[in-house]
């Protein structure tokens, strides 16, 4: 067991209680909330919201196209098995992948018009949940501190506000 006597009182906490009861409030209404956008896309669309994410990120991009590599980064759900995923939409007709022209290595992915018209038809099932599960429960002011707030924890990280 590390002993950090040295650097702290010993009554005083690694994280103080004020912070480690926002973290523990932030991963639990996260990680419940998105379960709850999950399952509604699913049983009413039919449609994993790891594929809606992609979906938002292609839509949102010039062309409707990224870099894999590009596509990994915005991707808010999963990094992880993201070309397996692609495979999968791929297949499903949401998305084309294609070569990079100038770098070999590198391939796109571009949403297909099948994967637009999806995007269109479930965004108001996606959204209503978002206001229904997070917007109507906060009023104005408390949206405003979590929002900065979390963009100061992003700042913080290197990142830039989505």
């Amino acid at each position: 067991m590390l002993d950090d006597s040295l650097s702290r009182p010993a009554d005083e906490p690694l994280v103080p209680p004020k912070q480690m009861a926002a973290w523990r409030a932030f991963l639990t209404a996260h990680a419940r909330i998105t379960d709850r956008l999950a399952r509604e896309l699913r049983d009413r669309e039919e449609l994993p919201l790891t594929w809606y994410d992609v979906l938002v990120q292609l839509s949102a991009a010039p062309d409707h196209r990224l870099r894999m590599q590009e596509l990994a980064a915005r991707v808010v759900l999963s990094k992880s098995g993201l070309t397996r995923l692609i495979d999968r939409m791929e297949q499903a007709g949401y998305v084309d992948r294609f070569p990079c022209t100038d770098d070999r290595r590198g391939t796109f992915a571009q949403m297909t018009e099948t994967g637009y018209a999806t995007i269109k038809r479930t965004a108001p099932t996606h959204l209503a949940g978002i206001r229904e599960h997070f917007a109507d429960v906060i009023d104005d002011a408390e949206a405003e501190v979590v929002a900065a707030a979390l963009t100061r924890v992003l700042a913080h990280l290197g990142d830039e506000p989505v």
